[in-house]
């Protein structure tokens, strides 16, 4: 019986997750040819085919999509032994600094993705909007930090394409000569400048109808009709829908959603560990909301 290579495997993952053997090799440490010698050789492995190529795309066969979820389970296996392993591993505590919109959507996979992995180490969740968390990540505050933004940070270890869109009431309608009625979150707010861009180049008159600091409160205001918001598409509420330009809405440009790192945080096993499943977790975010 032959062995899978979990190195291999991490490759696939990487390949799978970035698109390109050339994103692969950055995100794995490795030349672009040795990452598509080692997939040639899985492919040799298993006598399968694991991608069909188009140009520059990528499509996964059904046998490279049977193998990645294999190839998932693995590697959290022996990120989860290796971690068990070593007692200095798995304490400590690591901190994470999350936007309000990533709280009630991909933190609790993470969150029970590293307690399984790390049991006596302590996770500290810290919540708030994608500039205040860079600039504790930059005095040292945080070690990890989800943040949305225009550009890639340039202290990003992952980064990803996410579209925005107009979340409101579903019998909504754009009303003739009234000024759109947006609810935000108070200025510096990402979200909220991206929504007045659009409406300003669209020729919309817009006014603020409600402003919010905590993201309950601002659907809340949205399910009273006080306005609509702009935000990730990622979860929307019961009760609420994803509008466009039939509601008479302008497009809106993707953002970035974006993992950084502190430049100064010390790579310990568990900051490690927590970077793989986030990047893992977003990855799959990503994919679904696209």
């Amino acid at each position: 019986m032959q062995t899978l290579d979990l190195a291999v495997m991490r490759t696939l993952l990487a390949a799978v997750e970035t698109g390109s053997f050339a994103g692969a090799a950055r995100k794995v440490g490795r030349s672009e040819s040795a990452v598509s010698l080692q997939l040639k050789r899985l492919e040799e492995q298993i006598g399968e085919p694991v991608f069909l190529r188009a140009g520059k795309q990528m499509t996964l066969t059904g046998a490279g999509s049977r193998l990645v979820e294999y190839a998932r389970r693995l590697l959290d296996l022996n990120d989860e032994a290796l971690s068990a392993a070593s007692e200095s591993s798995t304490g400590g505590t690591v901190t994470l600094g999350v936007p309000h919109d990533v709280t009630e959507t991909w933190l609790p996979a993470v969150i029970e993705g590293f307690r399984r992995s790390h049991p006596s180490a302590t996770l500290k969740v810290v919540e708030g909007r994608s500039a205040i968390l860079l600039s504790r990540l930059a005095d040292d505050q945080i070690d990890l930090a989800i943040v949305f933004s225009a550009k890639r940070p340039e202290n990003a270890v992952w980064s990803a394409d996410l579209p925005m869109a107009w979340i409101g009431r579903d019998d909504y309608g754009l009303k003739k000569h009234q000024p759109l009625r947006l609810a935000a979150f108070d200025p510096p707010c990402f979200f909220r400048a991206a929504a007045i861009a659009s409406l300003e180049h669209a020729g919309i008159d817009w006014s603020i109808g409600y402003v919010s600091n905590t993201l309950p409160d601002l659907w809340s205001a949205v399910k009273l009709d006080l306005g609509i918001a702009v935000r990730t598409p990622a979860a929307v509420p019961a009760g609420l829908a994803i509008l466009d330009s039939e509601h008479g809405l302008p497009d809106l440009p993707p953002f970035r959603v974006s993992l950084c790192r502190s430049a100064t945080e010390l790579k310990r096993p568990i900051t490690d560990r927590l970077r793989v499943i986030l990047e893992e977790c977003l990855a799959l975010s990503v994919s679904a909301a696209t």
